[in-house]
């Protein structure tokens, strides 16, 4: 698996920086995120400037389909 690293500027918040790099936070992306960078949560919701954060390199999965109980 490869990662790529992101360096926060101050004032990054966890769900932009994941959803402009993976384009979405509606998988489990920014779990993942948080899985490789132990200690990340504990920074709160603004992550200060200079925090190396790695972005490891997820499988994309395809869009669930929604299903319609009524026409």
């Amino acid at each position: 698996m490869s990662v790529l690293y992101y360096v926060s500027s101050g004032g990054d918040v966890l769900d932009d920086i994941v959803f402009r790099h993976y384009g979405s936070t509606s998988g489990l992306q920014v779990e993942a995120v948080l899985e490789e960078n132990p200690g990340l949560a504990q920074l709160g919701p603004v992550i200060t400037g200079g925090i190396r954060i790695a972005l490891p390199d997820l499988i994309q999965l395809p869009p669930v389909v929604g299903v319609a109980l009524w026409d």
